[in-house]
């Protein structure tokens, strides 16, 4: 049995976001569509058979990290002497806060790494269920593929969405999903759309309006990523990204990024890296 795994955890960009009603659980029902980018954090996975779990990633406190949780969580489930441990390093690329989904894929990437490294061989649909009992986004990243999601996020259809290379800005502000969803204001009695509805550009994202409100940051980068085309904010925020067709003239509006903003140029991935380096597709 390896010992040790170094592996990718993709970012996701939200292209649609529509919420339609809030479960008695306090999570959402909604509709969107997951795409998988090639950003990535990278983890460094070190199985022991300590019954420790460590986690190193600087700047967040470990036990309050959604690695640690997912490890934790896989941990009892298999092992309840807890004779299973792990050293876990996180160098984090995705910001936190933006939307991208980075604390979910990481989670996510924790699954499938302890899923090989302590032998545990579940199923890609079981270790789903896992992920869902930890994060409504965690799913879509065990599952490797970008998808239409509905339910709370869990319930995931593959689908073909075209190549594409994405400028997203990151305003430098966390923006908070709780507080965003908790919001009054947040529309939450939406009609479903159709997968044709959206391909004919009916891609509304229903927390930009509460957002903005709270993170007038974010309205910024819209408002200066309207001049390249169609402005959307990912998940809840705060990353904010316009699509191109080619890697030209996203670099070229890439360069005209004001000097004291964050962003980076991504591309569009159908699989996950992840599923690759572990040969699940």
């Amino acid at each position: 049995m390896m010992n040790t795994l170094q592996l990718p955890a993709p970012a996701k960009l939200n292209l649609f976001l529509r919420v339609l009603n809030r479960q008695p659980s306090g999570y959402h029902n909604l509709q969107t569509v997951f795409q998988l980018i090639d950003l990535c954090d990278l983890l460094t996975f070190q199985a022991t058979q300590d019954g420790l779990i460590q986690v190193n990633c600087p700047g967040i406190i470990e036990t309050d990290n959604i690695v640690f949780k997912a490890a934790k969580h896989l941990q009892r489930y298999l092992s309840p002497n807890h004779s299973l441990g792990v050293s876990i390093a996180i160098d984090k690329r995705i910001p936190q806060g933006a939307g991208l989904g980075g604390g979910s894929s990481d989670a996510a990437t924790t699954l499938l790494a302890l899923n090989q490294l302590w032998g545990a061989k579940l199923s890609l649909p079981h270790l789903q269920d896992i992920g869902a009992e930890i994060g409504a986004d965690v799913p879509v990243f065990i599952n490797g593929r970008s998808a239409w999601a509905e339910g709370i996020g869990d319930q995931l259809t593959p689908i073909p969405l075209p190549n594409q290379w994405f400028l997203v800005v990151y305003p430098q502000c966390h923006s908070c999903t709780k507080r965003v969803f908790s919001a009054k204001e947040l529309t939450r009695d939406q009609q479903p759309i159709t997968l044709s509805a959206f391909q004919n550009g009916q891609a509304e994202n229903d927390c930009t309006p509460v957002a903005v409100k709270q993170y007038p940051a974010i309205e910024t980068a819209l408002n200066w990523l309207k001049q390249f085309g169609e402005a959307k904010m990912s998940g809840t925020g705060s990353s904010c990204f316009v699509a191109f067709k080619d890697a030209t003239n996203a670099q070229s509006a890439y360069n005209k990024l004001p000097l004291d903003w964050q962003g980076f140029i991504t591309k569009s991935l159908d699989h996950s890296p992840l599923h690759k380096r572990l040969g699940l597709i």
